[in-house]
């Protein structure tokens, strides 16, 4: 409520970070809002709202117009428990909407109930699903999954792999020979390994991000 003026914007950018928004985004939405309301002579807080949405969707749809070469690999890695599955259900669904036919590997072999959940999402989304037994070499599920996405001309084919804690070289050592799959296998393949960062993390994401960009290119 009341004028808008540094204060207000002060608040709202506070208000934006604490909702999970990022502070750099948080900072450009108020500069974007800041300027619009200069133009269009808005005053009042209580105008800002529509204001508010009208930004954050231009930002939103910005976004969703990064191009991406088709056909194309995903790696999604990181430490146990970041939600890496959860991240693969959302990306299939993104693709899903954008009429692309995806494939999912369930490259965690090591976690017990891993390609089931893997399969929930896949069935979720109405997508393929490659997967072996528990315990099965992750570099093996990868070549099968990269053969099947090329016999059925995949658009996207996402990959789960094992929680690492990056600092256990057995299983980094297991995603540089899953890397080695993928770059043998799909050499003229449009590539991105995602890590997936848990946001109460703190500073030991730093540690993270070091060790994973020595063995991935993230």
């Amino acid at each position: 409520h009341g004028e808008i003026n540094d204060e207000f914007f002060e608040e709202l950018c506070d208000i934006l970070v604490s909702c999970d928004i990022g502070f750099e985004t948080s900072e450009e939405v108020c500069e974007r809002l800041r300027l619009y309301a200069r133009k269009n002579k808005i005053r009042k807080a209580e105008e800002v709202k529509s204001a508010l949405k009208k930004i954050l969707k231009e930002i939103i749809d910005e976004a969703d117009k990064v191009e991406i070469d088709y056909p194309c690999v995903i790696t999604i890695v990181g430490v146990n428990g970041v939600g890496k599955t959860t991240t693969i259900g959302k990306l299939a669904h993104y693709f899903k909407t954008k009429k692309k036919d995806v494939t999912l590997v369930a490259g965690d072999t090591f976690r017990a109930a891993a390609s089931k959940q893997l399969t929930e999402w896949a069935e979720r989304n109405k997508v393929k699903i490659v997967k072996h037994a528990e315990g099965a070499d992750a570099g093996a599920v990868v070549f099968d999954g990269i053969a099947s996405a090329k016999s059925k001309n995949t658009d996207v084919l996402i990959i789960d792999t094992a929680g690492r804690l990056h600092n256990k070289k057995y299983l980094m050592d297991e995603l540089v020979k899953i890397n080695k799959v993928i770059d043998k296998e799909l050499s003229d393949c449009s590539k991105e390994t995602l890590l997936v960062i848990d946001g109460t993390t703190g500073q030991n994401a730093i540690s993270q991000v070091k060790a994973f960009k020595e063995t991935a290119p993230i």
